[in-house]
């Protein structure tokens, strides 16, 4: 059955192509597994809420825009009649039933691991002027004066964020005072009339996200979808997104244009009854508790690859989101997350915590990151807990405050044939992670987390199979270029120099048999943390300030190799200098059987089926044929030379 949805629809309609329904929820009530749900041209303003599931991937429910027309979904309400205050202040008073009984002017952004702001409050509420969202006001001063105050926290990530392009910051700013019959909007719209432009604001939380868990195999494509009052989102919360399937199984988003979530657009993620948000409301114990007691939680309540995850998100843009482009925990594993266009996220900076980034993923069990290109973002992708079987490969990361991080996780991670470019490139927190035919232009902080103890699992699977501290190490770092050309990288050791503390395989043996004594059977618990594991490091080649592993027996010169990112009409342009001495290297092919096993989850490097990784393909998918050079692309010459890395 195909059901349309029009504007111009009823939905006490049949809901057919000659009858269509008003809304898409009037659909959404009805349609059933092999439905489809084709949505005509024009602006939906509601909560679409599915009711229920597709029962395969071959009987999924689907929701689409009509072919060929542009069909969006907002989460806000048009606003009229505004009234002149003081000076060029403007004044909008609205009942509190418009709201019902979510007021994002009376919610604040709250919740575990929210840092920022420290001294005063900020709301879900947003307000757009041409669909562009202005700054919250901390005071009536505030919204009085011409001066810009500035955002956001520096000092955090160590160094000042000014080569990275912010948005411009206006005057356009609002003010709420909510009473108990009505909320009244202050807002400075510089020199323009209101009410001879459009202005929107934000009274839903979600746009397509189903209220109760378990609505499977739904697929969501072709619409552009914005406004969200969605809350903060960490890995302890009830993870509400603007768009989400809200603990389900096998949902497919894509070719979307995601935009204006107030925090996370796409939530893969947890539900409330693990807990929500424990550690701020009642402080009984740390949040790394209660984030662990969720996993179990999880467990108990049939966590499991038969109930939730595998999703596919693809081909959208996603886009000008307060924490989130992409939020999972627990409810994102065995996903995949495909050519998507994330940018402008945590940007506007009127808060900041621990859990953003354009991708934040806890408990990445056998997630793909593929070929996505994130950008302008305070971090790209940040995997943290559990990312076991994850890769990330293929990515162009750029104009990131910081590119990636992975933390307290134990492995096998695979991040192979990225770009990294931020000055500031990675954190790596974590250990039995395979960094495999990269390319980093900046520095890398590298250190064990001895105080937290997270979960590992059995093979591809959700199942628990112990948990442990990060010792740092076991580690592998083949074929990877190093630029260390900008000016931090002399601060911070150049990533495999950071590893000269840490043993070779052979010096580990041997420093367990000295601390024991050669022969003896039984060994304390003390020296898995006492002695430094083995890293396998080869191939790697190094410019600027990079400096090599010292006891890296095979390592390459690339002194000279710049690298440029350009935008040119709509396709990004890598443009890169390659020094001849590069093009001499020959490095070892990197294979499962190469990569081994991390120490302590003893599974393979491997797909999520068990089969071997290919690692023989570079950023374009091209296989490598002859000498194998490092980084992520197969065929460069000498010289300057530029790349299309990625176009819509």
């Amino acid at each position: 059955m195909i059901y349309h949805v029009s504007p111009n629809g009823c939905d006490r309609a049949a809901g057919t192509a000659e009858a269509p329904f008003r809304t898409i929820n009037r659909a959404a009530a009805v349609a059933v597994a092999g439905d489809t749900v084709q949505v005509h041209e024009g602006t939906y303003r509601e909560w679409v809420d599915p009711k229920n599931s597709g029962t395969s991937d071959h009987q999924r429910i689907i929701f689409e825009a009509a072919p060929g027309e542009h069909a969006v979904i907002k989460g806000s309400e048009i606003v009229t009649g505004w009234e002149k205050h003081e000076g060029k202040i403007w004044k909008k008073v609205l009942p509190n039933t418009m709201f019902g009984d979510w007021n994002p002017y009376a919610l604040l952004v709250e919740g575990d691991w929210l840092v920022q702001p420290a001294t005063h409050d900020a709301h879900l509420g947003e307000v757009y002027l041409n669909g562009v969202s202005m700054y919250e006001a901390i005071s009536k001063e505030e919204l009085y004066s011409d001066e810009v105050r500035e955002f956001g926290v520096n000092s955090h990530w160590g160094f000042d964020d000014g080569k990275i392009q912010y948005p411009e910051r206006t005057v356009y700013r609002w003010l709420a005072e909510v009473g108990e019959e009505s909320t009244t909007l202050y807002a400075g719209f510089g020199d323009l009339d209101p009410n001879n432009e459009l202005v929107e604001i934000n009274v839903r939380p979600c746009c397509f996200y189903p209220k109760q868990t378990g609505r499977n195999y739904i697929t969501l494509r072709g619409f552009e979808i914005a406004h969200g009052a969605c809350p903060w989102t960490p890995p302890t919360s009830d993870q509400i997104g603007m768009v989400g399937p809200h603990w389900a199984l096998g949902w497919v988003i894509e070719n979307n244009d995601i935009h204006d979530a107030k925090c996370s657009a796409i939530s893969i993620g947890k539900e409330a009854s693990t807990g929500h948000n424990l550690h701020s409301r009642f402080d009984k114990k740390s949040g790394h508790r209660y984030q662990l007691e969720a996993v179990f939680a999880a467990a108990q309540m049939g966590w499991s690859k038969d109930t939730v995850g595998s999703h596919i998100i693809r081909n959208n843009v996603i886009h000008d989101c307060g924490q989130n482009g992409v939020v999972g925990h627990l409810g994102c594993v065995f996903s995949r997350i495909e050519h998507n266009h994330i940018y402008n996220i945590g940007l506007k900076r009127e808060f900041w915590g621990h859990e953003m980034g354009g991708i934040k993923l806890h408990a990445a069990i056998d997630v793909l990151i593929k070929h996505n290109n994130i950008h302008h973002c305070t971090l790209g992708t940040w995997l943290d807990w559990q990312a076991q079987g994850t890769r990330v490969t293929q990515n162009i990361y750029h104009h990131n405050l910081r590119d990636f991080m992975v933390e307290v996780t134990h492995g096998p991670c695979t991040v192979d044939h990225n770009i990294f470019t931020a000055r500031y490139a990675m954190d790596n927190w974590a250990q039995g992670t395979a960094f495999v035919h990269n390319l980093f232009l900046g520095t890398v902080r590298h250190k064990p987390i001895l105080g937290r103890s997270t979960p590992y699992h059995l093979p591809h699977s959700t199942a628990v199979k112990g948990y442990c501290e990060i010792y740092s190490g076991d580690d592998r770092v083949f074929n990877n270029i190093f630029a260390g050309y900008w000016e931090e990288t002399e601060k911070l050791a150049a990533f495999t120099a950071n590893y000269d503390g840490f043993h070779t395989p052979e010096e580990y043996e041997q420093a367990k048999a000295e601390q024991h004594g050669v022969g003896r059977e039984i060994r304390g618990l003390s020296q898995y943390g006492q002695i430094p594991q083995p890293v396998y490091i080869d191939g790697n080649a190094y410019g600027g300030f990079a400096t090599p592993f010292r006891a890296e027996q095979t390592h390459f010169d690339a002194q000279g190799f710049t690298a440029e990112f350009t935008e040119q009409n709509g396709k990004w342009v890598l443009t890169v200098t390659v020094p001849e001495a590069l093009l001499s290297a020959n490095c070892k092919p990197v294979t499962t059987e190469r990569l081994g096993v991390p120490r302590l989850t003893e599974e393979s490097y491997e797909n999520p089926d068990g089969t071997a990784l290919d690692l023989s393909r570079d950023l374009f998918g091209n296989q490598r044929n002859g000498t194998l050079i490092p980084g992520p692309i197969a065929t460069l010459s000498a010289g300057t030379q530029s790349f299309v890395v990625w176009e819509a």
